[in-house]
């Protein structure tokens, strides 16, 4: 390309963010994360549509950081080779001048990006990336960046974040406050926290065209898949059946395909972060590697795809927000996320840090069922005994409460209440 095409382009999007008035846009927690004048590349990887941009951009002027911006998700830079990145940088100092930070949005999208930036950091600016792929951009880090980035983690909306955006108050201890809460709950479940779907008329074609591009753009192109209606099939039984173990054999009979192609599959479908895997917990590294359980990046997309046949399981939809929510809190803190399950007891969630279990929690929507009541404590007593884990946390819609068993202390919040601890 031109040098002149891509300074064209680079004014043209420059126009368009300058035009942008971020001053009502929602806070996000994971600004935090990021430094305005760090040496380390500052990348924010996350799902389509998360809201990626929109952070990095706020936070750029938040903090006054004059910074140059380059939106590689544009049509006229598709064709954007190696050898035009040159080029692009004397564009962008066409436009911007003499400037010592750049905004790389959806960097993932030009072969040989790694090398770029990593001359760019090189030359001391400050750069800040975004992407919608975790292993490309992971593996490309760790091979080029070594040390020398700072990645955030972007999902979207969290309930807190719903309920700020909806002028919802999450601090009063009224009877209104806490019935309107959970009147957001309930709405949250359903609609989930895509920030564009907080307007949207028509969520069902937002969510249906945002689940075949994610199918069509972040995988069949980028891996070169043949069998792209095999994949979008697939996507959409497991969107149907979220919170469940993924299971190659059942997959692969189900379309037809071998346990490799499924598992290849469904890996695809988690990098493009359409799907997170929660391993079970194991100090064994096979079994972890062969049991997992699979989530919705957001329940939206069990909700409103135009081919849907969720059921409105109200108990697995609080499961899944509480599963994004565990991530969106623990893993930039090098924690992570399991479940854990054996004939006698399951366990949802088991949050572990260095191989050592911090805190047990059951997820269930009511416990108003004795027999339902009664699994859920049954399962964190022996989770607690078996690995000697004191924290015991019930989530339930609703239900407030303390019960002692077995010399444990099982602390039962209703979901409300925990979803909006970290925020309040």
């Amino acid at each position: 390309m031109l040098v002149e095409e891509l300074a064209k382009i680079i004014a043209d999007q420059r126009e368009e963010i300058m035009s942008e008035d971020m001053s009502s846009f929602c806070e996000r927690l994971e600004a935090s994360q990021l430094s305005p004048n760090s040496s380390l590349a500052q990348v924010v990887i996350g799902v389509r549509r998360s809201g990626k941009s929109t952070l990095c951009t706020k936070f750029l002027l938040d903090n006054a950081v004059e910074c140059a911006f380059v939106n590689f998700d544009d049509e006229r830079l598709a064709a954007l080779q190696t050898e035009d990145l040159n080029k692009l940088l004397e564009a962008i100092y066409i436009v911007y001048g003499d400037i010592n930070a750049m905004f790389f949005d959806e960097i993932q999208n030009v072969e040989s990006w790694p090398l770029f930036v990593n001359r760019l950091l090189r030359q001391r600016k400050r750069i800040f990336l975004t992407g919608s792929n975790s292993k490309l951009l992971s593996n490309e880090l760790m091979t080029h960046l070594t040390g020398r980035h700072n990645k955030v983690e972007l999902y979207p909306f969290s309930f807190a974040e719903f309920c700020r955006i909806n002028a919802v108050d999450t601090t009063s201890i009224t009877t209104k406050a806490i019935g309107l809460r959970q009147n957001a709950l309930h709405r949250y479940l359903t609609t989930g926290g895509f920030p564009e779907l907080q307007k949207e008329e028509n969520p069902k074609n937002y969510i249906d065209g945002l689940f075949n591009a994610i199918i069509r753009n972040d995988i069949t192109r980028r891996f070169k898949i043949r069998q792209e209606e095999v994949l979008r099939k697939m996507a959409a039984y497991l969107a149907d059946n979220f919170a469940q173990e993924f299971s190659a054999t059942s997959v692969s009979k189900m379309f037809g395909i071998s346990n490799h192609t499924a598992d290849k599959y469904f890996g695809y479908l988690k990098e493009a972060f359409l799907f997170v895997g929660v391993k079970k917990f194991s100090y064994k590294a096979i079994e972890r590697v062969r049991n997992e359980k699979c989530y919705v990046v957001d329940v939206a997309m069990a909700s409103d795809r135009n081919d849907t046949f969720s059921l409105e399981n109200l108990g697995w939809r609080l499961e899944n927000v509480v599963c994004i929510e565990l991530l969106r809190r623990y893993h930039h803190q090098y924690a992570e996320v399991f479940y854990y399950k054996e004939k006698s007891f399951e366990v949802d969630f088991l949050v572990a840090k260095n191989g050592m279990v911090q805190e047990l929690i059951q997820v269930s929507y009511q416990i108003t069922s004795e027999k339902t009541r009664q699994r859920e404590i049954n399962g964190l007593v022996q989770g607690a005994k078996k690995f000697n884990c004191r924290k015991l946390t019930l989530i339930t819609f609703n239900t407030e409460e303390v019960v002692e068993k077995d010399n444990e202390t099982i602390h039962v919040v209703p979901a409300t209440q925990w979803l909006t601890s970290m925020s309040n």
